[in-house]
């Protein structure tokens, strides 16, 4: 419990800039978008985190729950009884997946070189990508990317904001 309550600074920290963002684009404000855009590409680079080796054990501290960006320890190893190196396969397509999905999800909200209309249909792919990666490599750390892609569904389904007005 400790390890999940040591996010909540960095909970709070997002939670703010989701406000502030979210102040911005409902009021049209031309900085919204372009924060947007910088959140979409930050949750897109945090799923490359996957590619990092595990910190030293040296670096952990005692209590903390494991590492969450651990694609060995997926539950479709034990649980389904797949191969590591297949399920560590499935992970780094569905990483690149998401990466690329937000880049592009990020340059459509400031209608840089991706069309506009191609937003929303980019945002809730690369939500949904992102929950199935977090879902197939879940740690009780990684609740904060839930919570995102909710966000981002929710700004999409909800028609509370679309670049352009459209």
């Amino acid at each position: 419990m400790r390890a999940i309550t040591s996010l909540l600074p960095l909970a709070i920290a997002i939670a703010a800039v989701a406000g502030v963002t979210w102040f911005l684009l409902t009021r049209g404000w031309g900085l919204g978008p372009w924060l947007l855009a910088l959140l979409l590409l930050a949750h897109g680079f945090v799923h490359l985190v996957f590619l990092f080796p595990q910190p030293e054990p040296a670096t952990v501290t005692a209590g903390a729950l494991a590492y969450p960006f651990d694609m060995d320890r997926s539950w479709l190893i034990g649980g389904a009884g797949l191969e590591a190196g297949l399920v560590r396969t499935i992970g780094t397509v569905l990483m690149v997946v998401v990466f690329v999905l937000t880049a592009l999800a990020a340059l459509a909200t400031v209608s840089l070189l991706v069309p506009v209309g191609w937003w929303a249909p980019l945002v809730v792919a690369s939500a949904l990508s992102s929950a199935l990666l977090l879902t197939l490599f879940f740690s009780p750390l990684l609740m904060l990317g839930y919570a995102i892609d909710l966000a981002l569904l929710w700004l999409v389904v909800g028609s509370v904001w679309s670049p352009g007005g459209a």
